[in-house]
């Protein structure tokens, strides 16, 4: 099994198998390889990844969910879940946020499931009104600093569709600029500018090739 957390754009690897990604980035001069499972060895590695020249960091343990409690303690835990929309003409629902493009997500609320949460989440900061769920895609992981917490972020991705006749309106509040559908064809524009975890969302679809690591 393997966790992939992304810190900015920099991965670091909970695993209990050294796969051939893995590997490829076990060799590299600047990833930081730990073997150990203990509070220790964790903040070595964070410590490690506020460096500049930090690669990735692999966390190796064959009791993988120890591992991962052990790692989850040292952050605030944020479950959030959106969608990735397409229109049945080999188009995307992109929206651009903050600079990037991104997919509709947000955080889930105390009293709702994860699938309730991803079709509230598209449909408030998209204005679509008739979205499908679909299938459970994969669960990415982020960080990132808020009011001097440490985050990490556990956001559930589903595949959905919906109609491109439906008017699309920008959540504002939310900082949500532009939304658009996106040609399959011309996804890579996007991918220039666009979050680690998105292109691992894209990439459990099928909507980019595997080369974008």
């Amino acid at each position: 099994m393997v966790i992939k957390i992304y810190f900015g754009d920099k991965p670091v690897f909970l695993c209990d198998e050294i796969t051939p990604n893995i590997e490829k980035y076990r060799h590299h001069p600047d990833t930081v390889f730990i073997d150990e499972v203990t509070t220790n060895a964790i903040h070595a590695l964070l410590h490690e990844i506020a460096k500049k020249d930090f690669h990735a960091g692999i966390l190796f343990s064959s009791d993988i969910e120890k591992l991962r409690k052990l790692f989850w303690r040292h952050f605030n835990i944020i479950q959030a879940a959106g969608g990735l929309v397409t229109n049945g003409r080999r188009e995307v629902l992109m929206i651009y946020r903050r600079g990037k493009w991104d997919l509709p997500k947000g955080k889930k609320e105390e009293d709702e499931t994860l699938e309730t949460c991803a079709v509230r989440e598209v449909e408030e900061e998209t204005g679509l009104k008739k979205v499908q769920l679909g299938k459970f895609l994969l669960t990415t992981y982020h960080t990132y600093e808020a009011f001097g917490r440490h985050i990490l972020k556990e956001s559930y991705w589903y595949a959905m569709t919906a109609g491109k006749e439906q008017t699309l309106t920008p959540q504002t509040e939310e900082d949500i600029q532009q939304i658009e559908w996106v040609d399959i064809a011309h996804i890579s524009d996007k991918m220039n500018n666009t979050f680690p975890s998105i292109k691992e969302v894209l990439k459990a679809a099928a909507m980019i090739p595997h080369k974008h690591e």
